[in-house]
């Protein structure tokens, strides 16, 4: 066993919220055809290195989003396996009220890779609480999205999100960002 693939088993990406009524609409989100590209990148390489892939999906009962409804499948663009995990979550959050934290202690998982939508919401609130939680997190800085808002446009938002999760230190751990081209490298 290498190096790299002893990292990679304590590690595991997390994908969030790339489901079907988040990106199918119009408008889509910023770079919403490279941002699939390059999760789909990244999840071929975490399988490649034996890291867990972990799927998060939200939903909201009663609505487009419901659990199981069509809205709430994953896009049809994105690959994923059998082997991997999914986890169903309500609110931001992708560990409230989930078995995710537990998913990762039975891993014995340390290190977090991150990816999805939405930059601001549920990439950003996940980054938070794994790091508060004691995991080293790595934002894929070019493989995470979001919609256009009227305060700043997806661009804007998602180089805001890599900015300002990175300058966090208080929690004690790590929050670093990198690329897709780094990660698949590594």
């Amino acid at each position: 066993m290498t190096m790299a693939t002893s990292a990679a088993q304590l590690s595991a990406l997390l994908v969030i919220d790339m489901q079907r009524v988040l990106f199918e609409p119009s408008p889509q989100p910023y770079q919403a055809e490279p941002v699939v590209a390059r999760i789909n990148r990244a999840t071929t390489s975490a399988r490649q290195m034996h890291m867990p892939v972990i799927f998060i999906q939200h939903e909201e009962p009663h609505s487009e989003i419901d659990y199981q409804s069509d809205g709430w499948q994953l896009l049809d663009s994105i690959m994923h396996e059998d082997g991997d995990i999914y986890v169903r979550k309500t609110t931001p959050d992708s560990f409230l009220r989930t078995n995710l934290q537990n998913i990762l202690q039975e891993l014995g998982i340390k290190q977090l890779y991150v990816c999805g939508y939405a930059s601001e919401f549920c990439v950003d609130t996940t980054v938070r609480r794994a790091a508060a939680l004691g995991y080293d997190v790595t934002l894929l800085d070019d493989a995470h999205t979001t919609h256009d808002k009227v305060h700043a446009n997806g661009d804007q938002i998602r180089e805001h999100q890599n900015r300002t999760l990175t300058a966090i230190s208080s929690f004690g751990v790590t929050i670093s960002a990198i690329s897709i081209e780094q990660f698949a490298n590594a």
